[in-house]
């Protein structure tokens, strides 16, 4: 049986992942602070088995304990493999630097950065004990590679997470691992991501209205038209481990 980990599932593009899946048949356990009702509805409808766990992925010490839990109720299923999706990010903090806050840097690195490392180390060393395969999808952004004033932690977070995802990926290559690694970028979605960024102040962030164009001209991708693009990729079987994918490439 193949399992899937969506951590933010229960809005924007971790809920699209999760309805997609879904719809694939394959099982699903969802990680948010709040369940999503219309998901948990959809798996019971399609017999799907689903399980939720609730994780404030900015406390390690939630993160190390809940994920303990859903490694053990997966594993001891015997999964034939399993699909990690690192979805959940924040923005915030959106303002310059000499004008940061302490307690949003370090959520922002927390739940963008270290909740992925930390999870991403436990499955695959959870994964050396069986025959079970891990193909871990960490969502990544634009940002990682081209700097936004006002967005230094979410920029330094993502581009963090870009060089985990090649680093690994090379490790698990020399190992002769089964186990895949990527990091994808998804473009500009509406989402209430979106909506954070546009609540912003032109001080806190230069390019404020550009991102207010986006929305008004309808430039904003739709989350599930970034699903199924990505979910595509991942069943398609052809990943190629440490490979940051943009979703540009995917709607060619």
């Amino acid at each position: 049986m193949k399992y899937a980990i969506i951590t933010g599932a229960s809005k924007g593009l971790g809920e699209a992942i999760t309805k997609r899946l879904i719809q694939e048949q394959i099982a699903v356990v969802s990680v948010s602070r709040t369940e999503n009702e219309e998901i948990k509805r959809l798996a019971i409808e399609s017999g799907i088995e689903y399980n939720h766990f609730s994780c404030n992925l900015s406390l390690e010490k939630e993160v190390q304990e809940v994920f303990m839990d859903i490694a053990h109720y997966i594993f001891q299923k015997d999964p034939k493999e399993i699909l990690l999706f690192n979805n959940a990010g924040v923005i915030e903090p959106i303002q310059t630097i000499g004008n940061l806050d302490q307690t949003p840097v370090i959520r922002n690195i927390q739940v963008n950065l270290i909740a992925p490392i930390l999870i991403t180390n436990l499955f695959l060393s959870k994964a050396q004990l069986t025959n079970t395969k891990v193909t871990v999808i960490n969502v990544s952004s634009g940002a990682a590679v081209r700097s936004f004033e006002g967005w230094s932690i979410y920029c330094s977070s993502k581009a963090g997470l870009n060089m985990f995802t090649e680093t690994a990926a090379i490790e698990q290559t020399e190992l002769k691992t089964n186990n895949k690694i990527i990091a994808f970028s998804p473009g500009v979605m509406d989402t209430k991501m979106q909506e954070t960024i546009r609540s912003s102040t032109k001080e806190a962030f230069k390019d404020l209205e550009q991102f207010k164009e986006y929305k008004e001209k309808n430039m904003l991708l739709q989350a599930d038209v970034v699903a199924n693009a990505l979910v595509d990729l991942i069943l398609s079987g052809n990943v190629e481990s440490g490979k940051v994918y943009n979703i540009k490439e995917l709607l060619k």
